[in-house]
């Protein structure tokens, strides 16, 4: 996966980053299936701050955590889907079911997630200045894409 917004070490992506004159705003998810439901939530997101990174599930971690039939798309093509979103600057993977460990090593101002979280369920807002809690666009789910599309 070579695209300039793809981030292949978190070490480089925090030695080019100046955050001194940037908000850093972090959300994640598996990202499978892109849909009208993920663009609202990005671009929210990119509203609060200047830079946003965007964390993604590898494919084994999404399977872990939505079953054997998914991911539907692979992490490379859900990367590339993503990196042509403009409010999108950043995007790394990640193999852990949670992404505690990227946001502890970099500390984002700002953590956005969908409004279908509670605060208190919100992995690694200890690291964080700010939560953010994005409201969902009803109807938009890539489980509810998928049951639909069976049940035609």
């Amino acid at each position: 996966m070579n695209h300039p917004k793809i981030v292949q070490n978190i070490a480089d992506f925090l030695s080019k980053i100046e955050r001194k004159n940037n908000t850093i705003v972090f959300t994640n998810g598996c990202f499978d299936l892109l849909h009208e439901g993920h663009l609202h939530l990005l671009k929210e997101a990119k509203k609060l701050g200047t830079i946003l990174l965007v964390a993604v599930n590898e494919d084994a971690s999404v399977q872990r955590l939505k079953g054997n039939t998914r991911p539907i798309e692979s992490l490379e093509i859900r990367m590339q889907k993503l990196a042509e979103i403009s409010e999108v600057d950043y995007i790394i993977s990640f193999s852990e079911d949670t992404p505690f460990l990227l946001i502890k090593t970099i500390q984002p101002n700002i953590l956005v997630k969908g409004g279908d979280y509670k605060m208190k369920e919100v992995v690694g807002r200890e690291f964080v200045q700010q939560v953010v809690l994005i409201p969902l666009l009803a109807g938009y789910s890539t489980t509810k894409l998928i049951e639909r599309k069976h049940n035609l």
